[in-house]
């Protein structure tokens, strides 16, 4: 498999089922996002589907796309919509992937990138928030084997810099360990996460 898109899907097709397993009464549950309740992640994942779909289309550029609304109870319906657009805007493009996207929640000047590498960013986000949800609902979360290698070459791309340590930065710096263990695991490890968190563990 060699196209990114079809590897996004994947990932994003599986972050949709196990948000379908999601309860009213799980909105409230503590993430491994540190301060982010399940209600806030959802809605970040919602949003992010949102803009990049609309990057897909042209734009991009405008902030309304990527403005932040915390999931309420509609939040599984409002999901599993906003993936399918994604998964939509992306189909759409044209084969080579070098349509370039505008996506100004990125701190660089100017943030655009070809579509082959945001579809990457992408992807990464999506293994990892499908897990996020994962362990916030105590459900099990299975890399797909074919997913492995690419998740790990896109998760080990990503720099662990000072720039980490910023607000409102997408991940947090790497933890001990992200050399060793599964793939997922040096994925989670190398992007700030704790492959053995529990939802106890924040409370």
């Amino acid at each position: 498999m060699t196209d990114i898109r079809e590897m996004n899907a994947l990932a994003v097709r599986d972050s949709m089922d196990i948000v379908k397993q999601v309860q009213v009464t799980d909105l409230t549950r503590p993430t491994p996002c540190a301060g982010w309740t399940l209600a806030d992640l959802l809605g970040h994942m919602t949003v992010q589907h949102r803009g990049f779909a609309a990057a897909a289309r042209g734009d991009g550029a405008q902030l309304a796309h990527w403005e932040f609304t915390a999931a309420g109870d509609d939040a599984v319906e409002r999901y599993l919509a906003a993936s399918e657009d994604v998964l939509a805007a992306f189909a759409a493009l044209d084969d080579d992937l070098e349509f370039v996207l505008d996506l100004p929640e990125f701190k660089i000047d100017p943030p655009r990138f070809p579509a082959r590498r945001a579809i990457g960013f992408h992807f990464i986000d999506y293994v990892v928030h499908a897990w996020d949800v994962a362990a916030t609902l105590g459900v099990p979360y299975v890399l797909r084997p074919e997913l492995e290698e690419p998740a790990l070459e896109v998760a080990l791309a990503v720099p662990n810099e000072d720039n980490r340590l910023a607000d409102g930065a997408a991940f947090v710096p790497a933890l001990d360990g992200a050399d060793s263990g599964s793939p997922l695991d040096r994925v989670l490890r190398h992007l700030g996460r704790t492959p053995d968190w529990r939802p106890d563990e924040a409370v």
